[in-house]
């Protein structure tokens, strides 16, 4: 019984602890988001305004539009997409944000699988 209500109360006190999650402060700026791709790290920089997201990855630069769902979720459509795939709506949904960082999980509208990665923002606009 003891270790019943140690366990309930552990529980309860798991369920209690909030995610900061300020995604107001990163609706607008520039960012950079880094990742690996075959061992070989890579950074993509961005600048997002309300309705718009510039995109320089890899010398080459991309520009989507953006809407937001929710102050913590939004949805990116490529305003110039070059085969089916990119013609597909990425949804972006911010997880946890602390100081000048948010993770983030993305995926494709109505695709099951998710992805997730974390933000630096670099400056407002």
């Amino acid at each position: 019984m003891k270790k019943l209500l140690i366990i309930a109360l552990l529980f309860l006190a798991a369920s209690c602890y909030n995610v900061e999650r300020n995604c107001k402060d990163f609706k607008t700026g520039k960012f950079k988001f880094e990742y690996e791709v075959d061992g070989v790290k890579k950074t993509t920089y961005f600048e997002r305004n309300d309705s718009i997201e510039i995109e320089n990855y890899d010398g080459k630069i991309d520009t989507a539009t953006v809407r937001w769902v929710n102050d913590c979720e939004y949805v990116l459509k490529k305003l110039h997409p070059k085969n089916m795939a990119e013609e597909k709506s990425i949804d972006m949904k911010i997880l946890t944000t602390s100081g000048n960082t948010y993770t983030f999980e993305f995926g494709m509208v109505g695709v099951a699988q998710k992805q997730r990665g974390t933000v630096t923002k670099v400056s407002d606009l």
